[in-house]
């Protein structure tokens, strides 16, 4: 699915316009991206949880070459499905 299936979908299910329906997604993922960028949680009910962890750097393996280098420290995003959304998916 795409953000632009995702716009149909609110456009159908909704019965706004087309271009209201992609302000709303579009600032829905603004405000997401926001958040995550502060380092805050992101929890759904009834979805999941979305966190950024920092990962610290770390020494890694050239796999050609054999050659170590180092990993630089990075921040990444995670996402827990909750429960609720497994159990729906394994029906």
């Amino acid at each position: 699915m795409t953000k632009a299936d995702i716009i149909q979908d609110v456009y159908n299910k909704l019965g706004f316009s087309k271009r209201d329906s992609a302000r709303i997604v579009e600032s829905v993922f603004d405000i997401m991206k926001e958040t995550l960028a502060r380092g805050e949680k992101i929890k759904i009910s009834g979805f999941g949880n979305f966190v950024v962890n920092d990962k610290r750097s770390r020494k890694g393996r050239n796999p050609q070459t054999g050659e170590t280098i180092e990993i630089s420290r990075r921040r990444v995003l995670t996402f827990k499905a909750s429960q609720v959304l497994r159990n729906s998916l394994n029906q």
